[in-house]
């Protein structure tokens, strides 16, 4: 087993993890109200891409985590996720940026496309906004080496996380043809 990376301080990690996820769901929210009304001299949509991208890396790897905790590789494990977690506050500064420069776009579909697309996005936004504390009290119990509590939580992080980033792709892969 791995030892503790960072001291147990439960008091300071709920308060760090409640604030965190509180201004970061309510930075999300608030996001609909702005745009930045800037002239860049490219297509603000890349960010988009680069979001898919990234989403697809964080599906790749969190299924690549659990194949390392379950060959008990902890140490690659551990890795695995926390380059999970990196990659998915990249993510938010990249999906903060496509947000504020580019336009609401509506999609196009129609008849059962549309209804699978909507299920998608609002089981994505949704699932999305309730994942983060959840992602991060995950990791502060590894962290600490609390493993008992860290793979009781794991349970439940996992194939939410999972979700939230495989459809993260296909909403992108839905919506990306109606871009202008």
């Amino acid at each position: 087993m791995l030892k503790a990376t960072i001291q147990k301080n439960d008091k300071l990690a709920y308060w760090l993890i409640g604030i965190l996820s509180v201004v970061i769901f309510c930075g999300v929210v608030f996001l609909k109200q702005a745009k930045l009304d800037i002239d860049v001299n490219f297509d603000v949509h890349i960010f988009a891409k680069i979001n898919a991208i990234i989403n697809t890396t964080v599906s790749f790897l969190l299924i690549a985590g659990l194949v390392f905790v379950k060959q008990k590789k902890y140490e690659l494990h551990k890795k695995t996720m926390l380059s999970a977690i990196l990659l998915s506050v990249l993510f938010l500064v990249s999906y903060i940026a496509h947000h504020l420069l580019s336009d609401s776009t509506s999609f196009g579909g129609s008849g059962t496309i549309r209804l699978v697309y909507f299920f998608i996005l609002i089981t994505h936004i949704i699932l999305a906004g309730i994942i983060l504390p959840f992602i991060l009290l995950t990791a502060y119990r590894g962290l600490t080496a609390e493993f008992p509590k860290h793979k009781k939580w794991a349970k439940i992080t996992f194939p939410i996380w999972l979700y939230v980033s495989v459809t993260g792709v296909l909403v992108y892969l839905m919506i990306s043809p109606y871009y202008q």
